[in-house]
């Protein structure tokens, strides 16, 4: 796409701890020919991928710019911090960069919460049916990936409100023995056990590496050669896999009644997709519906996976778009 036309796209960016995903927009839709991947590995900043996105599409002086950030966002909105990656993100260098006139910097999941209704037939997939869901509502959106979050959806007469957490970083849930002795396994390795300390990519090598040890035969490998083994039937990968899921169903669930989203749960990011075949079989219901009195009112939130690895670009089109509106 070679088009210098002044203030005709908006630039989209979502950055995980692993890879960058950048793309343009026009009038708040998404352009899919216009996406790209970039790995982060190896770079100092985000702000030469933007240079190089922007030289291979020969586009310039941008009409907006909205950054999706796998970090805390600071309180003023205008810069935000990787939590697993040594990057900080500007808004004043991402307008000097793209020439954007407006800026807006978001935690990852709020993007993904502003995608919401706004993504492509087929996106989803149902987990748990639930309740039907009254219109307008509020939803919750939790990302496992490289790191672990969640934020609430909520339908107000001004537009949507998404808002942001790091939730991640809370205590990880205990309910019997074995989960204590896998917080302690994880605490002396890392000072504290946080949920994202096991329900990551790198929290199911953790996993893997308890299961292991209490085997006898510790195991640190990676978390795609566990998933492979737990393809192959491999009996100690399957009981990590089963631990995994049981952990997922137990955190998501205590979200679930700290927000009550009637109108359902969205689990997105590249463990949550990785999983999905696995959460039916290693019971991801019933621990997420394990709360004693409350599972009555559990049974009545839906549960889906969103399947597109781009919704939080569609997220931040739709959010630059209602901000600019407003403008």
């Amino acid at each position: 796409m070679t088009d210098m036309t002044p203030d005709r796209y908006t630039l989209l960016a979502d950055i995980g701890g692993t890879n960058t995903r950048v793309a343009l927009a026009e009038g708040g839709r998404l352009l899919p020919q216009t996406i790209a991947r970039f790995a982060n590995a190896g770079r100092a900043s985000f702000y030469p991928i933007l240079s190089e996105y922007m030289a291979k599409e020969g586009v310039r002086d941008l009409a907006g710019a909205c950054i999706a950030v796998a970090g805390p966002v600071s309180a003023a909105g205008d810069s935000a911090e990787m939590t697993n990656l040594s990057w900080v993100i500007e808004a004043d260098e991402v307008a000097r960069v793209t020439g954007a006139e407006t800026v807006a910097i978001l935690n990852d999941l709020q993007a993904q919460g502003h995608a919401l209704g706004h993504l492509p037939e087929g996106a989803t997939r149902t987990l748990i049916e639930g309740a039907p869901a009254e219109a307008g509502a509020s939803r919750l959106v939790v990302g496992v990936g490289t790191g672990f979050n969640a934020a609430p959806v909520h339908e107000a007469p001004g537009g949507r409100i998404v808002a942001a957490s790091e939730c991640g970083h809370a205590a990880l849930p205990v309910q019997d023995a074995r989960d204590m002795a896998l917080m302690e396994f994880v605490h002396s390795a890392h000072g504290f056990a946080a949920v994202e300390d096991v329900l990551s990519g790198r929290g199911f090598e953790r996993v893997h590496a308890f299961v292991t040890s209490e085997a006898g035969a510790r195991a640190d490998i990676p978390a795609a050669q566990i998933m492979a083994a737990m393809q192959a039937g491999d009996p100690l990968a399957q009981a990590t896999g089963r631990l995994f899921v049981r952990m997922l169903g137990m955190a998501v669930g205590d979200l679930a009644l700290i927000h009550l989203p009637f109108g359902g749960l969205y689990l997105c990011g590249g463990v949550a997709r990785a999983f999905t075949p696995w959460l039916e079989q290693f019971g991801f219901a019933e621990a997420f519906r394990a709360k004693g009195r409350f599972s009555v009112l559990m049974a009545e939130f839906p549960v889906q996976v969103i399947e597109d690895d781009y919704a939080a670009l569609t997220g931040c089109a739709t959010y630059l778009q209602a901000l600019r509106g407003r403008k």
